[in-house]
Parts: C-alpha cells; structure tokens; sequence
C-alpha cells in the first residue's frame, strides 16, 4: 500500500483536538494502530510502540443522547466515517480521499459539528 498520509502525523491531528473536545463533554477513545505487517487478523493496538508498519489509525468519540463517531484514515489516503447521530441515524462515509494530516484534521472537524455540533478549537 502506497504512503500517501504520515499517520504519526494524523494521529497528531487527533490529539491537538481531544482536550477541546473533552471540555465540550466528548468522550473520546485511545486511538489505535493497525500493524500492516502483523499477521492476520491483525489486532488493534492502542500503543504506537507495538507497531512497526502501521497501514490505519482510528478514533472512536461519544457524545449526548448516545450519538457514536467512528473515523478510520488509512495510509493510502482515504477514510472510513461511521457515525449514529442523536436521532440514531446512520452516516457511513466510505473512502473520502485524504492527501494530508491537514486533510485529515479537516475531516474531523466536519464530522465533530456534524454528528455531536461541537466546533474543534
């Protein structure tokens, strides 16, 4: 699989925005690491040391009423965005093209408004 995002970077991207989000009462998960060169099934790790080729990070966030956030970036350069919203609608997003942390930073915070109406900070 190409490289095409650092995902160290996105990764980045994710914890410059937990403490705001936090402080507007979301919950967000550890993030975890896929090790492509892991045998199969490769398992989630939650600490990045344990992962040499790392080919997805993921991030899991909660909010109000029950509304659930799930974005998955893969180092080829797209994402996977599942969601329930407070009314408990589905949202699944497949494979929107990702070219950069940047880009992907932006992708959360499209989502974040979307699904718990929380501006990042």
């Amino acid at each position: 699989m190409d490289y095409v995002v650092d995902l160290d970077h996105a990764a980045d991207e994710i914890a410059r925005r937990r403490p705001g989000w936090e402080l507007a009462g979301l919950s967000v998960e550890a993030v975890t690491w896929r090790d492509y060169a892991a045998p199969w099934p490769q398992k989630l790790e939650r600490d990045r040391n344990l992962v040499t080729d790392p080919d997805s990070i993921g991030v899991g966030i909660s909010g109000p009423g029950g509304a659930r956030l799930f974005i998955v970036l893969f180092r080829g350069g797209w994402a996977d965005v599942d969601a329930v919203t407070r009314e408990w609608d589905a949202v699944i997003v497949n494979g929107p093209r990702i070219r950069s942390p940047r880009d992907f930073g932006l992708l959360l915070d499209q989502y974040v408004v979307r699904i718990f109406d929380v501006q990042s900070v």
